[in-house]
């Protein structure tokens, strides 16, 4: 979650939340952000329809999507894959993609919807991805 405003802006996650002072319960990393008295329209990227903010899914995850990219690709042990990976840039094709998600879904246990796996381009979207689906998940529990 972000909230902006003109002279600042908050992160925090829906598990922990951000007070008003700007402090995050239970996370120290994150914190407030000041902008000055700058307005917002000094930020070409907050004018914009899509302002992102990416949650960082677990090492552990991330090292996951890895292992089962380069399965999926048959991507040899010394080939470079970091989260900034892109599978077209790997040469996977839609249906690789698509079987790369069935591997992820299989392995943690969730499920994709086709409008979120067209939107897994990197290695670090599918396990931001992942990260809130499981975290769903358990809440549904």
């Amino acid at each position: 979650m972000a909230t902006v405003n003109a002279t600042s802006i908050r992160f925090g996650s829906s598990l922990k939340r951000a007070n008003r002072s700007g402090q995050v319960h239970g996370l120290s990393s994150l914190k407030l952000v000041p902008l000055g008295r700058m307005k917002i329209s000094s930020f070409p990227s907050l004018r914009t329809s899509h302002f992102r903010i990416c949650c960082v899914a677990k090492p552990e995850t991330v090292n996951k999507v890895c292992e089962i990219v380069r399965k999926q690709l048959a991507l040899p042990p010394e080939s470079e894959l970091t989260p900034e990976s892109k599978f077209s840039a790997l040469g996977a094709d839609s249906l690789d993609t698509v079987e790369i998600v069935m591997g992820l879904e299989e392995e943690f246990g969730i499920s994709v919807e086709e409008e979120s796996s067209q939107n897994i381009t990197t290695v670090q979207e599918a396990a931001d991805l992942i990260e809130k689906l499981v975290q769903k998940k358990a809440e549904a529990a």
